[in-house]
């Protein structure tokens, strides 16, 4: 079930007022089952999947609990093993296997191993993480584990984040689930413009961009070094309006019903330093990545050429998170190197280059934004060859047009990105863009309501499919 979807307006609209109906001891069956349908609307059977580990993990949470030594190590190894078991067949058995064919191969030999004819379950490396941060806690004393079999599959399960996050932690959700929730004005509003903006991304910016881009990136071979300069460029945009607009859209649905999601995404290109970029970008995940792997690695607090591996090892594996192919890989490498650099040069980082603090900090905002586009070529790209392919051809300057489609479409890509950049622009300096709709002025408000919803129905393409980050 897809957030940008009449289906989705119809299952909102059934389970929110539902909630509010039922009696608080009543709800999270309410939300439990909701959560089932929702997840099943893609692939029935992959509800599977999710029943194992969570079962699996409900009970290692109690038995690390109620063990010491090495026996709470145990059940949260056993834990792990699961979750990333599951992961690892389903995501990574088959380019493992390719890989070890391809080297047998140059080697003379034969790989026997059968291919498993398995699609990806969707949204997998969302709720494993969630999942695998939960015993991680209750193993570091930091959550106490959760005796409520229904809470504790909720909390993996809860349908707002549950296919594309944010990746929550046991502390802030957990506690919430227990929580009895009223129906605030306040909650509701804000909740349904988070809602709304989200939507817009989504389906006005972000999938308009998708048009050029797939055009581009589709058949790249036949595109001109500039056309895979802006094609590279809307897709950064491209990424960001979808996968911010999902979770603009997800902490809204939770805010409604009064549960608070942590924030995703804060302006992320606005950054201007790859330090600072992974600081606003998905932060869900990069603070996971930091508690969880980073850390138990000695982070920073070790000599400075372990702590430079200890950045590319976090960015290596934050790739292969997101894909089971070596564009993903070279993609977590080259923000690696990134970060070394960044860490590196820190102070030429904050160094006010040309004179004038603010341009000096929309140059380094500039480069920031060059480099993370440089490095979108490999998310982006189908293979590894494709990748160098169009890399050649922009460092190249391939000759040929600029226009896919119609001037007119082209047109409107370009506006709404210059509109969405001064939004940010505005909510980073001044105020929240959504607060904006927040003027005492009733009739100012619901002009302001209106001109988006309007936005919404005239501009959006409705056409656009699913969310991007869906497939990890």
């Amino acid at each position: 079930m897809l957030f940008n979807s009449l289906h989705f307006l119809f299952f909102f609209i059934v389970v929110t007022p539902a909630f509010f109906l039922l009696p608080h001891q009543h709800r999270w069956k309410l939300l439990l089952a909701a959560s089932c349908y929702f997840y099943m609307t893609f692939v029935p059977v992959y509800i599977l999947i999710l029943g194992f580990t969570i079962v699996v993990d409900y009970f290692a949470g109690i038995f690390i609990e109620n063990n010491k030594g090495r026996r709470r190590k145990f059940f949260l190894v056993l834990s792990l093993i699961a979750n990333i078991g599951v992961l690892a067949i389903f995501k990574y058995y088959n380019f493992l296997n390719e890989n070890i064919s391809l080297f047998l191969g140059n080697t003379g030999y034969t790989n026997n191993i059968p291919y498993l004819d398995i699609l990806l379950p969707i949204g997998l490396s969302f709720h494993t993480f969630q999942a695998m941060s939960y015993t991680i806690e209750v193993y570091r004393g930091n959550q106490k584990a959760e005796r409520h079999f229904g809470i504790y599959s909720l909390y993996v399960m809860f349908y707002p984040q549950l296919v594309a996050g944010p990746i929550e932690r046991p502390q802030n959700i957990l506690p919430q689930l227990h929580e009895e929730k009223h129906l605030e004005y306040e909650n509701v509003v804000e909740g349904l413009k988070q809602i709304i903006w989200g939507l817009f991304k989504k389906v006005v910016i972000a999938d308009r961009l998708s048009l050029y881009v797939d055009a581009v990136y589709n058949n790249s071979d036949q595109h001109s070094g500039i056309t895979l300069i802006v094609a590279t460029v809307f897709f950064a945009f491209q990424i960001y309006c979808d996968f911010s607009g999902y979770s603009d859209i997800a902490i809204g649905c939770a805010r409604v019903m009064g549960y608070r999601l942590m924030i995703n995404f804060r302006r992320p290109y606005l950054a201007a330093s790859i330090k600072e970029f992974w600081s606003r970008w998905h932060i869900s995940l990069s603070t996971w990545f930091r508690d969880y792997l980073y850390f138990p690695l000695g982070g920073n607090k070790v000599s400075q050429l372990r702590w430079y591996l200890n950045l590319f090892i976090v960015f290596m594996v934050s790739g292969l998170w997101h894909g089971a192919n070596w564009t993903f890989i070279i993609w977590g490498a080259l923000h690696g190197i990134y970060q070394i650099f960044s860490v590196s040069f820190k102070n030429l980082n904050e160094r006010n280059i040309l004179g004038y603090r603010p341009l000096s900090s929309a140059f380094h905002a500039l480069i920031t934004f060059t480099l993370v586009c440089f490095a979108w070529i490999f998310f982006r790209a189908n293979d590894v060859h494709q990748a160098f392919a169009i890399c050649k051809s922009i460092f190249t300057f391939k000759p040929g047009g600029l226009f896919i489609g119609t001037p007119e479409s082209f047109a409107y890509s370009l506006i709404w990105i210059l509109f969405l950049l001064g939004v940010e622009y505005i909510s980073e300096y001044y105020s929240d863009i959504i607060k904006v709709f927040n003027h005492p002025n009733r009739a100012l408000r619901y002009a302001g309501y209106t001109i988006i919803v309007l936005c919404i129905i005239l501009f959006g393409v409705f056409n656009g499919g699913q969310f991007i980050y869906f497939q990890f």
